[in-house]
């Protein structure tokens, strides 16, 4: 025997080049028409199921006492909703950026509810970093439950008539924030 007559014929070069590529083009392209669909989205925008619908109602107690704030009682205002935690790297750096637009919003209110935290945490994270707008406390986590909270930080923009108009995951900077107030004002 020799080894002419055992060598089996290779398919043409060609054929087996057009098929990996037809292959690849199968998975490639419908990620590159995902991928351009989302160009210009924000990153940090979460399309949530609530975005659209009214906002879920709570009456919660602020961290350290005091009156309990029900959203409801603040129809008419635009809020914004944010979801933190003093365990939270995120929140911490967000926090600023929050504190000065709250100041600078006097129109807008802002509001704090703290996600699976301790209230002498909270105080000692108020007192280091400051707090120019009320933190409530949601002790059973029923409200973080009523708006889909998955981690921290989550804020979210709610209008005048009480419509949650955008939900953001990961932190804010102002200018992020002042986008969405723009955009809760419509």
């Amino acid at each position: 025997m020799n080894g002419a007559g055992s060598t089996a014929a290779a398919p043409p070069g060609g054929v087996l080049n057009r098929r990996v590529l037809l292959v690849g083009l199968v998975f490639v392209i419908p990620l590159l028409v995902v991928l351009l669909m989302n160009l210009g989205r924000n990153p940090h925008s979460v399309r949530s199921p609530l975005v659209g619908r009214a906002a879920p109602p709570f009456t919660l107690a602020p961290v350290g006492g005091g009156a309990p704030v029900s959203l409801e009682s603040l129809r008419g205002r635009l809020v914004v909703l944010n979801f933190w935690a003093t365990w939270c790297a995120p929140c911490i750096q967000e926090h600023p950026a929050l504190q000065g637009m709250a100041a600078a919003r006097p129109d807008v209110t802002f509001l704090g509810v703290v996600y699976q935290d301790e209230e002498a945490r909270i105080r000692e994270f108020q007192q280091r970093y400051g707090s120019a707008y009320p933190s409530l406390a949601d002790p059973d986590g029923k409200t973080a439950i009523a708006y889909g909270i998955a981690g921290v930080p989550e804020t979210f923009f709610i209008d005048t008539k009480g419509t949650i108009v955008a939900k953001v995951s990961l932190p804010l900077s102002a200018d992020e924030v002042r986008q969405h107030l723009e955009q809760a004002a419509r």
